[in-house]
Formats: structure tokens, C-alpha cells, sequence
């Protein structure tokens, strides 16, 4: 049995799965406190703990991913400060005398997506999750494109849109990608949530064009073989035809990307891309142990 771990910045979604991949048991709980959440982190797997034989952990950021650092394992600098510092990994270790594989939410999502999802078979993937914040992973024959650390591809910056007139909600940079195209950015921009928004708001034309910048850039950036697009915001019906038709306006056939309704996609596995990946990757981990 293998364990995963999303540990999201509003929730963490916590699963047993087997070798196939299959999701056995799950629960999951709000993000507090590391003390209370990761107290029911434990007391979840406690149960499975003679048959647990690795744990994958995707985790909100930014994190410290290099095995090297003093610091591997933790979270770093997020803007939950209950979480700033935190060592999840070494937490985990003082219960779970297991391998554990430690890596982002979404670079979990994407290698969910390239083992069971839209990615499978292809060999260069980039995955966005476009919620609360807007995060990005990237992975080249199955291996996640990092260096000193992971990438922010969220927070890349974006032209303006003619008619867009919000200053931004990015604390950082103001007006990158997530301050302009997250869900917290349209509320403000609106007042409304965006699950609340009829589809032909206005609102969605700016945030596509938002969205179709970011796919602009990862193609000129990655040449990727697909572009995959989660997060509650793309759950609207909408959204995907929408970024599609001004990606296709903003490339103007300056590159042969494949045909754009295959290579601008939501995820196959919707909310279970984080979870399957999670658990794929401590199958990784068991194997190199």
C-alpha cells in the first residue's frame, strides 16, 4: 500500500492506494495549523502503518526540494505564516519510518496526468492549476524540469488586458498571472466569485486572454507536448474553448503546435490528478528506496 498527501493551502486530501493506482481509502480536512492538520495527517495513515511502503507528498509552496540543503523537506516562505519553516518531511519521518517522495501540488497534478491522464505516452507535459493561486509543473520524459528550485510559473508576467482596469492581488508582484487570473483576482475585480458568474460575463474574456498568455509563453518557453490546464476556475465549460481561440490568435501561426483542441486540455483525471501523481511517485520512492 502506498500513501498520498495534497496538502493544499485550504485543504489536505490524504490517500491510501494500491499498485494499481487505485484509490482505497481518503479523507480529507482544512488546512489550519500544523499541529492540527498534521495530527490528522497521522492518525490517518496510523491504521496502515504495518503495510504502508512509501508515502508521495505534493505540497502548497514554495518548498524546499533540494536534498542538499539543511532545509529539505520544509515549507519555506509561504504566505501561510502558521507554515513558514515548517519540516514536513521530517514530520512525517518521526511516525513513518518509510521512503518518502516530496515534491509540489502540482507538479504531483502533472504526474498524475502523465501516468494515468491527458499526458500519458507523451513526453513533455506542463500542468497549471488555476484556483486560489496559480501554480505550474513541468516534466520531460518523466522527469520534473527544476533547478536550484521549483518553478513559479504562476507568477510570470502578463501583458494587460485593454480593458482591464484591476491593479492586481499578487502581495509580490501585483500584476503577474496569479494576481490577475486567480479566483481571488476575479472576485475582486467583480465581487462575485467566478463559480457564481454567468458564462457570459465579461469577466471571461479577460481571464481567458490571461490564460491564453500563459499557454503563449509555455509554448515559446517549453515546445510542450501538451499543456494541461486544472484548478476550479477551468472547471468552467466555457473557459477552455475560449483560452484555445486566443491562443490560436496569439501564436498567428508562428509555430506548428499540434492541433490546439488536443494540445490545450483540462485534466482526464479532474480533482484526482494531485492524488494518483502522489501516489505514483511513492511508488518511485519504494523503488529507489
Amino acid at each position: 500500500m502506498y500513501g498520498s498527501i495534497e496538502a493544499g493551502g485550504t485543504k489536505f486530501v490524504c490517500a491510501i492506494g494500491n499498485n494499481k493506482l487505485e484509490i482505497l481509502d481518503r479523507a480529507s480536512f482544512p488546512t489550519t495549523t500544523p499541529d492540527e492538520t498534521m495530527k490528522q495527517v497521522i492518525d490517518f495513515f496510523n491504521p496502515y502503518q504495518e503495510r504502508l511502503e512509501s508515502i508521495g507528498v505534493g505540497s502548497f509552496g514554495p518548498i524546499d526540494l533540494n536534498r542538499k540543503s539543511e532545509t529539505y523537506g520544509y515549507i519555506t516562505s509561504t504566505p501561510k505564516l502558521a507554515w513558514q519553516n515548517f519540516d514536513f518531511v521530517g514530520t512525517l519521518k518521526k511516525h513513518f519510518d518509510v521512503p518518502i517522495a516530496w515534491t509540489t501540488d502540482v507538479n504531483a497534478a502533472c504526474y498524475g496526468e502523465y501516468v494515468s491522464g491527458n499526458g500519458k505516452g507523451l513526453s513533455s507535459i506542463v500542468y497549471y492549476t488555476v484556483g486560489t493561486g496559480i501554480g505550474g509543473g513541468a516534466l520531460q520524459n518523466g522527469v520534473f524540469v527544476e533547478g536550484f528550485s521549483h518553478p513559479e510559473m504562476g507568477h510570470m508576467l502578463v501583458k494587460r488586458h485593454p480593458e482591464d482596469t484591476f491593479v492586481g492581488n499578487c502581495p509580490f508582484h501585483h500584476d503577474c498571472l496569479e494576481g490577475m487570473a486567480a479566483g481571488p483576482a476575479i472576485e475582486k475585480r467583480t465581487g462575485t466569485k467566478g463559480q457564481d458568474l454567468s458564462s457570459d460575463d465579461p469577466v471571461w474574456e479577460i481571464e481567458a486572454d490571461y490564460i491564453a498568455q500563459c499557454a503563449y509563453n509555455t509554448t515559446l518557453m517549453f515546445a510542450p507536448d501538451i499543456i494541461i490546464f486544472g484548478g476550479g476556475v477551468m472547471k468552467q465549460d466555457h473557459m477552455k474553448k475560449k483560452v484555445q481561440e486566443k491562443f490560436a490568435k496569439l501564436v498567428n501561426h508562428y509555430v506548428n503546435t499540434p492541433v490546439v483542441e488536443e494540445y490545450i486540455v483540462t485534466p482526464k483525471l479532474g480533482d484526482n490528478a494531485g492524488t494518483i501523481g502522489a501516489l505514483a511517485l511513492a511508488q518511485n520512492a519504494k523503488i529507489k528506496g
